[in-house]
């Protein structure tokens, strides 16, 4: 303990340091209010009970703040002014930006700048790039870290817990990453954008989203010059690994190929925080008609749209994302009437229930051309087996009888009836059945025969009727095998 006491002064953990390097590595620059409100959410809830809001913040943020003082010492972080509210501004240094590449499982040449120098104006944007952050994260108290906290902690904990999720880990955001029209990702040329933030959340709907976070300080043709910016940056085309020419955009970050006919830009939220002069009730319908040409999209006869080649372009307000989260119905979409949730706003709902609609029918055809080949095999079975039985009823009708006992001949003695050699009839008796023929061919023989049987030869117990053939020879009628 005195050693780590040595190297951490402060007496901060491992844990609390890594959440330091993976919000500073992600933000670039933030407080340790919203360090901890990212990094460890459920201490919000344990100090609740303090009296005043400026103590229930130093007690919450109080381990991050020790983190951060030790990880100064080491050379990782520093202070960068003040934000407008008087909170301390944190931000790492290069050697911290590397330190925090390990967290984030990130390259180091994507880390971005170390943003000395942003806090030197209050840094009311890069404040609110943050507060977008969070309020798209919507970080989740861990409960099992307040198992010995009261019941009213817990409960409130709870609340937190059970309100909808929000979208990625702070892993999954970008922030300050330029998007270069000409030069390259390192050396950006003239005439390209910088993203204020970048969200990568597959696992959650949402592969590739740019996010731009307006004070309300711009103005309507400001905004539509920066989202042509973005249009320059979508349609530039480079060579890749394997020789091919593909969108820039598409060599860094991995999105599904869209549909043939409908492969839209990656599309842009416009978050606008109301802090500044310009009320963005007036500002959105003015950017939607200056760049209409950038997200209109071609209407379709089943009412939908593709958008191929199209930037879809969504706007919200900061203080409804902070209230209802990306799940909830704050999103508007250029084009489109009412608001929709996130996952709707970016994606194409009309256009996959038309495709729902499309499969269905196809379903539904291919059911109906099932049950038309099964009423046809049905029917073909049924005409096989009508003329198979009239067949058989017609080969009945001519089976022949014995002339002598009536009996209908088998198929085995029909048959030897029939049977000719050269055409010439080969059966002695063609219209006897088999026992009245062993009759007539016995009696035959009988009446052929000079001599009278022996005594022994006329013995009648073992005979099955009287007139057994006999041998030639001996005069012994002949056995059942013979």
């Amino acid at each position: 303990m005195a050693g780590k006491r040595k190297n951490n002064p402060a007496g901060s953990t491992n844990t609390y340091r890594g959440d330091v390097l993976r919000v500073l590595g992600a933000l670039k620059v933030a407080t340790a209010d919203q360090i901890q409100r990212i990094g460890a959410p459920h201490l919000t809830f344990r100090h609740a009970d303090k009296p005043t809001p400026s103590k229930r913040k130093q007690a919450r943020t109080a381990s991050h703040t020790a983190a951060l003082s030790d990880m100064r010492g080491h050379g990782l972080s520093e202070n960068g002014g003040s934000a407008g509210a008087g909170d301390r501004l944190r931000n790492l240094t290069p050697k911290g930006l590397q330190a925090a590449s390990y967290e984030l499982n990130r390259p180091a040449g994507e880390m971005g700048s170390t943003a000395r120098g942003a806090g030197s104006s209050g840094a009311s944007h890069p404040m609110a790039v943050n507060e977008t952050v969070i309020a798209m994260l919507r970080p989740k108290p861990n409960m099992a870290r307040l198992a010995k906290d009261s019941v009213e902690v817990r409960a409130a904990a709870q609340a937190a817990v059970d309100s909808p999720d929000g979208i990625g880990t702070i892993a999954s955001f970008w922030t300050e990453v330029p998007l270069p029209a000409t030069g390259t990702w390192n050396a950006p040329g003239k005439g390209g954008a910088q993203a204020d933030i970048v969200l990568t959340a597959p696992q959650d709907g949402v592969p590739l989203l740019f996010i731009e976070v307006d004070n309300c300080h711009e103005t309507a043709e400001e905004l539509a010059a920066k989202l042509e910016k973005y249009a320059r940056f979508f349609k530039r085309k480079v060579k890749d690994t394997d020789g091919r020419e593909r969108p820039m955009w598409r060599t860094r970050w991995t999105v599904p190929q869209g549909r043939y006919g409908d492969t839209p830009h990656p599309p842009v939220l416009l978050v606008f925080n109301r802090i500044g002069e310009r009320n963005p009730n007036h500002t959105v319908p003015r950017l939607q008609e200056l760049t209409r040409h950038l997200w209109q999209g071609e209407r379709q006869r089943g009412g939908h749209h593709l958008y191929d080649g199209k930037i879809p372009i969504i706007a919200t307000g900061l203080n409804q994302l902070r209230q209802h989260g990306p799940g909830g119905p704050v999103f508007v979409r250029f084009g489109r009437s009412g608001p929709q949730t996130l996952l709707e706003a970016i994606g194409n709902p009309r256009l996959e229930a038309a495709d729902a609609r499309e499969e269905a029918e196809a379903e539904a055809r291919r059911a109906e051309h099932q049950a038309q080949m099964r009423r046809a095999a049905q029917e073909h079975d049924a005409k096989k087996a009508a003329e198979a039985a009239r067949e058989a009823a017609q080969r009945e009708a001519r089976r022949p009888a014995c002339a002598t006992c009536g009996a209908r001949f088998t198929d085995e003695r029909w048959e030897a009836a029939e049977k000719t050699n050269w055409g010439v009839p080969v059966d002695t008796h063609p219209r006897l059945c088999d026992g009245c023929k062993h009759q007539a061919v016995a009696d035959a023989q009988e009446a052929d025969r000079p001599e009278p049987i022996p005594d022994w030869a006329q013995q009648t117990n073992f005979l099955r009727y009287p007139h057994r053939p006999r041998c030639t020879q001996c005069k012994a009628a002949f056995t059942n095998e013979r």
